[in-house]
């Protein structure tokens, strides 16, 4: 015996929004049942999950993401953005390019925010990083598992070799004393300016 659902059941089922339901009814990819009143009712029986995810990826919106720590990264940053757009467009995707300036230990960044809101509201069915730690230092590996929750590609165009034991200890150092550093002083001030340069020789 079938089972019609409602459309706000059918999309927390398929993990699209109602809109884009709508859309499909009207395009014929998804066809509603109507009821007397004629609001729609989906017939779960009928509908393929594998199918309509492939869809909704297509639907959805590609995202390129770059970030660097630093002011001084500005160059790096610029780098980062060539490599994404270079490789979007050599793909043949329309995407969006969100950059972000902060530390890789910070979920308080505003592009990365806008970027989880975008994987959380099913906005997102592609994610593009040039490397694995632009994304976070620590923590990269959560948001990964919630984008495959939510069925969206992640790639990574610079596997390479992984830096040694020795380099990531330094980068993660340095990175928590920009942090704690910027709390005590300030970000710009001299003071901050001074600790960073004796920390990067240091570790130099």
């Amino acid at each position: 015996m079938n089972r019609l659902i409602s459309i706000n059941e059918a999309s927390k089922q398929l993990g699209v929004s109602i809109s884009t339901l709508r859309r499909w009814d009207e395009s014929g990819v998804l066809v509603a049942e109507r009821t007397p009143k004629g609001h729609r009712r989906y017939d779960i029986s009928k509908i393929n999950p594998n199918l309509l995810h492939g869809i909704g990826n297509k639907d959805r919106k590609t995202i390129a993401y770059a970030r660097v720590s630093s002011h001084d990264q500005k160059d790096d940053l610029e780098r980062q953005i060539q490599v994404l757009e270079r490789y979007c467009a050599k793909q043949g995707w329309t995407y969006e390019v969100i950059n972000d300036l902060g530390s890789g230990m910070s979920y308080h960044k505003k592009g990365l925010k806008q970027l989880l809101d975008g994987i959380l509201n099913n906005e997102i069915g592609r994610l593009v990083l040039t490397h694995k730690d632009r994304l976070l230092r620590f923590g990269a590996e959560l948001v990964f598992a919630i984008c495959e929750a939510r069925n969206v590609e992640v790639i990574i165009i610079n596997q390479g070799e992984n830096p040694s034991f020795e380099e990531e200890l330094a980068q993660d150092v340095l990175e928590i004393i920009t942090v704690f550093s910027a709390r005590l002083y300030g970000s710009r001030s001299k003071k901050n300016k001074k600790v960073l340069e004796a920390v990067k020789a240091v570790l130099e």
